[in-house]
């Protein structure tokens, strides 16, 4: 398994630029409240549906080399793992990768022989990790914290091989308006419309993505869109604390958000977008 110019570590946590502190980015304001909250009815929507829509373009057959970029505690990083992937997760929070470092140990051994875990910021990117190291590299929930993309779009092109896949979740930039409309917050509903930053639930101000727009931004880089989805379609308005439902319900109330996210036009006003790039 290629990746990082050290060599392999395991599910060792190797700090590097620990003097750096947080990632270079805004998320880390919000850290504890976005810790707090994952097991709540949200985030568990999120995740989910992420897993199911990376299952259906992430073959198990052959084993592939896999770069979670911000992988926080590591929820499609131990997952895919459990499938028999080599994975390296990369945060700058060490609580997240503590979190992470703690389910990890609850793993089978060779599923944690399949982890490697490293603290390091985003941005150093490209001196962590050689050119085309990765098969398939994942990027959750990070592009929304930087007013500009574009150096790390850069980076995870490189990164990745000849036919290898980006996986990218960002914030809808084509349907920002639509949590504050249901919620009837009209003053910010009407500034969604004008511009792409929003104040998310974890008290951070964010960055939407517009679809053409990462499309076109991604075809700059040689990466092709070869599919996207909405997430979180229909419970994006539930409360921040919503409990997850029992079993039954969390089932149907899935499989509702899953068609959604894969029609149109439900997908297009996602608080979330899941798009998925092939490198030419």
């Amino acid at each position: 398994m290629e990746g990082p110019k050290n060599e392999r570590v395991g599910s060792l946590l190797v700090r590097q630029h620990a003097e750096r502190g947080a990632m270079t980015s805004s998320f880390a304001a919000g850290e504890e409240q976005w810790r707090a909250r994952l097991g709540t009815l949200r985030q568990v929507v999120r995740q989910e549906l992420v897993a199911r829509q990376l299952a259906a373009h992430l073959s198990d057959a052959v084993p592939q080399r896999v770069l979670d970029v911000g992988c926080g505690q590591g929820t499609q990083l131990l997952r895919l793992a459990r499938r028999g992937h080599d994975v390296t997760g990369l945060d700058s929070s060490a609580a997240l990768l503590g979190d992470l470092q703690r389910a990890l140990a609850d793993e089978p051994e060779d599923v944690r022989e399949r982890v490697r875990i490293l603290q390091g910021d985003v941005l150093d990117i490209a001196t962590l990790f050689r050119p085309e190291s990765f098969d398939v590299v994942l990027c959750h929930g990070v592009l929304m914290y930087f007013a500009d993309p574009g150096p790390l779009l850069d980076d995870l092109a490189r990164l990745l091989t000849t036919g290898g896949m980006v996986s990218l979740l960002v914030r809808n930039g084509d349907a920002l308006a639509m949590r504050p409309g249901l919620l009837g917050d009209w003053a910010t509903a009407q500034r969604a419309f004008q511009e792409l930053s929003y104040d998310n639930r974890i008290g951070v101000t964010a960055r939407a993505d517009r679809l053409d727009v990462l499309t076109a931004a991604l075809a700059d880089r040689r990466l092709k869109v070869r599919a996207w989805y909405g997430v979180r379609v229909f419970t994006d308005t539930a409360p921040t604390n919503a409990e997850v439902p029992n079993d039954q319900v969390l089932a149907a109330l899935l499989d509702c958000e899953e068609q959604a996210g894969a029609t149109d036009p439900y997908r297009r006003v996602a608080a979330l977008t899941h798009v998925f790039a092939e490198r030419a």
